[in-house]
């Protein structure tokens, strides 16, 4: 009796995970989209983009409510890097998610040799770049900075593209017309696409 009652309960415990599953890939899409500030990115060495903790949290703080960071384990590499290997943990649509994360920091050390700059900064920088990295890889939080985004492209950006393609006509209007068929032109070169059609269009 016992399993006849399991097997008839089994179609709507079914029908309740596919329903949170679709939640949660509906809400990483979501924030995936999320088009990140300028004023929140930042520049290293002048070619690397890069975004503040500070914003990562807020959006966490904000998509994620409850979410918690552990140090599983920390270590230095010698004199060179201190790594940290820390556990996200947060709550996604109804069910709670945990995920591990690793990253290393360099450890700076002063120019004449005399000794290192800061290691407590340095243990720091560790912990908050696997907090980052944790947030962009499980929450999906400042994809379009880190390309972790879905590239393909909205209808509705579609449709600006084209109708700035037919605008401009000639032989531009039908690249861009092809491009668009092919997939040639993603999120990634979108706003360069779009201003460049403008820009004719003008």
């Amino acid at each position: 009796m016992d399993n006849e009652l399991q097997i008839m309960e089994q179609p709507s415990i079914l029908k309740d995970v596919e329903i949170a599953l679709k939640a949660i890939t509906k809400k990483h899409k979501k924030v995936s989209n999320q088009e990140t500030p300028k004023k929140a990115i930042k520049q290293k060495q002048k070619k690397y983009e890069y975004v503040e903790y500070s914003y990562m949290r807020d959006i966490a703080d904000k998509e994620f409510p409850g979410w918690s960071w552990t140090i599983i384990s920390s270590e230095s590499l010698g004199s060179e890097a201190y790594v940290v290997h820390g556990r996200l943990k947060w709550y996604d649509c109804g069910v709670w998610r945990k995920g591990d994360m690793v990253a290393a920091h360099r450890i700076q050390q002063k120019t004449d040799g005399s000794g290192f700059v800061d290691v407590g900064n340095d243990v720091k920088s560790a912990n908050t770049d696997c907090m980052k990295k944790a947030f962009n890889h499980y929450m999906n939080i400042c994809d379009d900075v880190y390309r972790n985004m879905d590239p393909t492209l909205s209808n509705d950006q579609i449709e600006v593209l084209r109708k700035l393609a037919i605008k401009g006509g000639g032989s531009v209007g039908e690249k861009v017309l092809k491009k668009l068929e092919n997939g040639e032109i993603n999120r990634y070169n979108y706003t360069a696409s779009k201003a460049k059609l403008e820009r004719i269009t003008a």
